[in-house]
């Protein structure tokens, strides 16, 4: 049952990030959570302003689940989420891309977050995005701020 709980949770979560609608799921990360994807955040605060940029830079994109697995006690649960990304970036050009999540849970709180997907696409795509003068695809990344 709990597990079914967790499923439903991450899949309000993504559709909320595909509404552009980030603070349901800040509300449910720790302090102290930590995100992997162009760098480590270990704030709440870093992950908001990383949250920020990647609805700059990705003004229209929506997240698709392709399947879900829990795992673990309730106090403690894991999900790994496969997905797949379609959109625009800031530059005007479509974009997609897949991959997974790949999420810890402490009591209902997200603790971890680590993203694995095609890191060269999305690469090629900011260093497109850098060239057609939109800076920050070429910025630092974000870490704890």
């Amino acid at each position: 049952m709990h597990h079914a709980i967790t499923r439903r949770i991450a899949r309000n979560a993504f559709q909320d990030l595909s509404d552009r609608n980030a603070e349901p799921l800040l509300d449910r990360c720790a302090p102290d959570m930590t995100h992997a994807l162009g760098g480590t955040r270990t704030s709440r605060q870093a992950f908001r302003a990383w949250l920020d940029r990647l609805y700059r830079l990705f003004p229209e994109l929506q997240f698709h689940i392709r399947d879900m697995m829990a795992t673990g006690p309730p106090w403690n649960p894991r999900l790994a989420i496969a997905w797949r990304d379609q959109g625009v970036a800031a530059d005007g050009v479509d974009y997609e891309n897949e991959g997974i999540h790949r999420l810890r849970l402490e009591w209902g709180r997200l603790v971890e977050l680590h993203a694995k997907l095609d890191t060269q696409h999305l690469a090629r795509t900011l260093d497109r995005m850098a060239a057609a003068g939109i800076d920050e695809a070429a910025a630092d990344p974000i870490e704890n701020s």
